[in-house]
């Protein structure tokens, strides 16, 4: 990723909304629908400035990888133990048939060979264990934000199907979400490429417009995995052997 992405993460990944409704989101899938043991082995790569850690130490004693190294150390501090850097696909070094979970959140599409990714994780899962994954969905929605966030692609329920099938992982359901605030980031995407204004700025709106569009983003908390919901901006999903 660009250095400009590191430095609003670290800027903005407490305040922002998505960052802080996902991660309401996320805990309430994984305890729903992972059955993860008590005090599971957690580890997530790409961790980033480690903002997802304390929301995973709820379910067990976790480890990260980063392989930037501000990222790294910012994450090492949030995390309080060092941060690994093995990255991927190989992961060298990584413990195999160690962990209980594994979460790639908004990961994998930054890795050219996919299939080899999620392979990896397979090999460092334990009999049972999950890998938590989240993608971003359809490629028509490309813009400049993948483009600095150095994206090989963009996700269809289809292609993550098949990569995570070739990777002799399966899934538990490949379900949207995001979805409330599709509309809005549908039409932000083809707006600005109508009018050549493609922005790669994330940075949080306005207070009340941040706080608003919190709110409907972690209603989804209560719906994902319950009832089907409509396209939406991002995949989640849950992998285990196959």
């Amino acid at each position: 990723m660009d250095r400009i992405v590191y430095d609003r993460m670290a800027a903005h990944d407490s305040t922002h909304w998505w960052y802080r409704a996902r991660r309401e989101i996320l805990s309430e899938y994984l305890t729903r629908m992972a059955g993860l043991p008590r005090d599971a082995r957690i580890l997530e790569i790409g961790c980033g400035t480690g903002h997802n850690l304390p929301m995973l130490a709820r379910f067990g004693t976790v480890e990260a990888i980063e392989i930037d190294p501000a990222a790294r150390a910012i994450a090492s501090e949030r995390l309080g133990k060092p941060v690994g850097d093995a990255p991927l696909p190989e992961l060298p070094g990584v413990e195999r048939g160690a962990y209980d979970l594994v979460a790639v959140l908004d990961v994998v599409e930054h890795i050219a060979d996919d299939v080899a990714a999620l392979a990896a994780m397979r090999d460092c899962l334990t009999p049972g264990g999950k890998i938590l994954i989240a993608v971003p969905a359809h490629q028509w929605m490309w813009s400049a934000h993948d483009v600095v966030n150095h994206h090989h692609r963009r996700y269809s329920k289809a292609t993550l199907a098949r990569a995570i099938g070739a990777a002799g992982l399966r899934h538990n359901g490949l379900r949207w979400f995001n979805s409330l605030l599709f509309p809005l980031a549908a039409a932000s995407r083809v707006a600005g490429r109508l009018t050549g204004k493609d922005d790669s700025d994330d940075s949080p709106p306005p207070a009340p417009v941040n706080a608003l569009f919190e709110r409907v983003f972690a209603l989804e908390r209560h719906l994902i995995g319950r009832v089907p919901m409509t396209p939406g901006v991002s995949i989640v999903t849950l992998a285990a052997r196959g």
